[in-house]
């Protein structure tokens, strides 16, 4: 969000195309991609908590260097950066997430992440606020202020163990129960039975046993974050033409939402079925598009309306996009998998937010949003013929974290 204030003071600066307007927006997305699966294949490799640590130094290291760009090509190379330990942070993140928890509360602690996401978002938009007036300079405390949290976390992230279902999945059976002991007591033990070792290639993806779900979770991913991240990255100037006034008012309401409907959206991923959740959602944002999209000007209200609509829905089911990934690949590969997920849906966030300028340019604001309909109608199709049903299944391949005094679980296939 942080990207859409800057762009304000830095288009006229630099004096920027439309063309290096949707590359700097979207030149974060391209290091999500990178980072999502290169730094998630290496963690199935090396273990999950090297690049849970070294994750954020890069985006420290790169939020701070924001400060001294000279040029586009600077900004952009240093938002790649950022992009690339947030991508090995989100592939391995849900990743540590989902093998620490108990299966009656995985999904929504891996739903915490979007609120967690939700809250940064929204605290970015009134930074921006508060910021823009700090000069012409201000373009440069705004981007660089995302290196204190990043610190922050880097910091706190100092003495995370490793993954006991990685670490049995190797083969180091002692180690994976001092975790589990260290971390939640002695009174809970781990089910020594691992699944047979799976191949690390990225082929392994697309094998007869697997494509269904890399093909399901790649492209549901896709089609839920393109249209969120083209609106949310450029929402001033598609507020100011959609009839809507970009002010504190405005953005307190539609940021309210986004909180809203993260903490919804907790609620619906554990009281509703996954996949029910996720049509439903797919549905209902289809359809709050495609009316914008053919509202006559003037209609201030109703427009308020479906993109307030708009806002809480997609804000709650993006829950989903935390869940799906990391409940549908055994754990050798499970990182492999998120990342690979999480590459393709920020490689076709960058390419939509790129050239969401140049379509509203050529297109228009209401065609535009028709498309981005489009994109959201497709991920309802791959959601009815694929999506599965993952909710209170054991994690596949993984080892089972369980009460002594609990029976055994039956290993079930997600």
């Amino acid at each position: 969000m942080s990207t859409g204030f800057a762009l304000v003071q830095l288009t006229p600066q630099m004096q920027l195309t439309p063309f290096w307007q949707g590359l700097i927006g979207s030149s974060a997305l391209v290091g999500l991609f990178i980072g999502s699966l290169l730094l998630g294949w290496i963690s199935d490799h090396i273990g999950r908590q090297k690049i849970f640590n070294c994750s954020f130094i890069i985006i420290t290291l790169a939020s701070v260097a924001q400060f001294f760009a000279q040029t586009p090509e600077q900004l952009f190379w240093l938002r790649v950066l950022v992009g690339i330990g947030l991508g090995g942070d989100y592939a391995v993140g849900h990743t540590m997430l989902a093998e620490f928890s108990p299966r009656k509360h995985r999904g929504v602690l891996l739903g915490s992440f979007s609120v967690i996401w939700t809250l940064g978002y929204v605290s970015a938009t009134f930074v921006g606020h508060m910021m823009s007036d700090f000069g012409p300079d201000a373009w440069r405390w705004l981007l660089a202020s995302s290196a204190l949290p990043a610190a922050l976390i880097m910091l706190l992230r100092i003495g995370t163990p490793e993954s006991p279902r990685w670490l049995m999945q190797k083969g180091q059976f002692a180690a994976a129960h001092r975790v589990v002991r260290d971390c939640f007591g002695p009174h809970v033990t781990l089910n020594d039975e691992i699944s047979v070792a799976t191949s690390r290639h990225l082929k392994t993806l697309f094998s007869p046993k697997y494509w269904r779900r890399t093909a399901f979770n790649s492209l549901f991913f896709v089609c839920l974050v393109v249209p969120y991240f083209a609106i949310y990255t450029f929402l001033p100037s598609i507020l100011q033409l959609l009839g809507l006034t970009s002010g504190i008012t405005t953005d307190l309401l539609l940021n309210g939402l986004l909180v809203v409907g993260s903490l919804l959206g907790i609620g619906l991923t554990f009281c509703c079925s996954r996949r029910g959740f996720l049509i439903g959602s797919f549905l209902l944002l289809t359809f709050c598009l495609l009316a914008l999209s053919v509202l006559p000007a003037g209609y201030t209200a109703f427009t308020l309306l479906l993109f307030g609509l708009f806002t809480l829905t997609i804000s709650a089911v993006s829950n989903l996009v935390g869940v799906f990934p990391a409940e549908s690949f055994p754990t050798d590969i499970r990182s492999l998998g998120v990342g690979f997920a999480t590459s393709m849906s920020r490689l076709g966030s960058a390419i939509g937010t790129g050239l969401l300028p140049l379509s509203i340019l050529a297109l228009g604001v209401q065609t535009t949003t028709l498309l981005l309909a489009g994109i959201l109608l497709l991920g309802a199709v791959v959601s009815i013929l694929w999506a599965p049903e993952t909710k209170g299944l054991t994690l596949v391949g993984a080892s089972s974290v369980k009460l002594k005094s609990t029976p055994a679980v039956v290993r079930q296939r997600a």
